[in-house]
């Protein structure tokens, strides 16, 4: 899982005792505070035991399940045995029902198995919109199914992620010419008809938290409960940013491809910020107050379920513009695929959410634990606004936004925290970046 990372939870159970496991099946899914996972099978066998429960903790290093693998019978003259005169046949033979695997056979098939392994997941996992196993891909590739019928097809997964299940149900009725598809639509999608945890009742629908909101949630609580949120907001007027990145963005996709959004400009006058008070970047751990010396910036990301989650650029103040663009644009797209790793969302210092690209001018973010503060930027939007000049003040349009800063009271004073965000707004106001080409 990762180091640092000690222990995991089962959240959805795969396959049952006694079903056929093949190389690459994924087996079960489980999950740390924040990503989802599938353990995948390195053999092939019968799954003979589940040694955990759906909801139950597992310890790194602890048995998860047990799997069991047909050996090859091995003959009396393959076990390779010196025979000597004193030697007696029936009281040291083998017993027929008993299946014997030599070491050298053993090592052999392990290397054939993890040929196969490699070579499955040199397939490309992560095309069209969502996520695909290495096996559902090797299964849709044997029967002909193309990338656009797979995003057509509902997965029973986590997060709807499409498993072994799923592909052969479709294959099935794709057959029996079972699949409903709505006669309203005019599209080539089509859909299995999944059981839903949604129990209605009249109008109202009801159903059971999914294991990510209820950690979210739990969260939140927790995080009210032990700091003292206190906010501090300022308008920024950013339209000198806005007008630099107008003329930058197209060279910059030229030379890097990667796309320039506001994410790495704005992230790149908190490091700055964060920098000049260090006091900021700090965590609290009983009574003590631990300053960082590592900048790892946190930037909250909208998964397509509509949860949310945090990856983390570590050592971000050690990127240029280029290097934070590129770590944006990497984690952004690994978290609404679902394929960060656990280190990815950890050990943040600071955290930013933008929550202007929902259309929201301001809010109050809840900080996450355990550091001190927590910033949301909100959206920009032309606004009138007096501008001075040295021949008189004047109407004019500019593209304003609001920063909204929370920060931890019990030990962030208020002219701190609002000394802070007023720092962040000037660099953005002064931009004055300029790109290393």
């Amino acid at each position: 899982m990762g180091e640092s990372v000690t222990e995991a939870t089962v959240t959805k159970w795969l396959l049952e005792v006694g079903d056929t496991i093949q190389l690459d099946d994924s087996i079960v899914e489980i999950a740390t505070d924040k990503v989802d996972t599938d353990v995948t099978s390195e053999v092939e066998g019968i799954l003979t035991e589940k040694c955990f429960q759906e909801n139950e903790i597992v310890k790194v290093g602890e048995t998860l399940v047990i799997i069991e693998i047909k050996g090859e019978v091995v003959s009396q003259s393959e076990m390779n045995i010196d025979l000597d005169e004193d030697f007696e046949p029936e009281k040291n033979k083998v017993p027929e029902e008993i299946e014997v695997s030599t070491p050298k056979k053993i090592a052999n098939k392990l290397e054939l198995e993890m040929e196969q392994a490699s070579s499955l997941k040199t397939i490309n996992v992560q095309e069209g919109n969502r996520f695909y196993s290495p096996l559902v891909r090797s299964i849709a590739k044997k029967e002909g199914i193309s990338l656009e019928e797979l995003e057509g097809i509902n997965g029973t997964g986590k997060d709807q992620r499409l498993t072994k299940k799923d592909i052969l149900v479709y294959i099935s009725q794709r057959v029996g010419n079972v699949i409903k598809t709505d006669p309203l639509v005019k599209s080539d999608k089509f859909s299995v008809v999944s059981s839903s945890s949604t129990i209605s009742n009249g109008s109202d629908q009801f159903r059971e938290m999914t294991r990510m909101e209820g950690l979210i949630a739990e969260h939140m609580m927790s995080s009210l409960k032990t700091s003292a949120h206190v906010q501090s907001f300022i308008e920024v007027d950013v339209t000198n940013l806005w007008d630099w990145r107008e003329e930058a963005k197209s060279g910059f996709f030229d030379r890097e491809n990667e796309k320039l959004t506001f994410t790495p400009l704005f992230m790149s006058a908190i490091i700055k910020s964060l920098r000049d008070y260090p006091e900021i970047n700090s965590s609290i751990e009983g009574q003590k107050l631990i300053t960082k010396q590592q900048i790892n910036l946190g930037m909250a990301t909208a998964l397509p379920d509509g949860n949310l989650i945090v990856p983390v650029i570590k050592n971000a103040d050690h990127l240029n513009l280029v290097g934070l663009a590129k770590a944006v644009n990497d984690l952004a797209n690994r978290a609404r695929a679902g394929r960060l790793n656990p280190e990815e969302v950890k050990d943040g210092t600071y955290t930013f959410t933008n929550i202007g690209q929902f259309g929201s001018i301001m809010g109050t973010p809840i900080i996450n634990q355990p550091q001190v503060g927590i910033l949301a930027i909100g959206a920009i939007r032309k606004m009138p606004a007096v501008i001075e000049t040295s021949k008189g003040d004047f109407i004019g349009i500019r593209r304003k936004m609001i920063l909204s800063h929370s920060y931890d009271h019990r030990i962030i004073n208020g002219a701190t925290g609002g000394l802070f965000v007023k720092r962040i707004a000037d660099y953005l106001e002064n931009w004055n970046e300029t790109l290393p080409y």
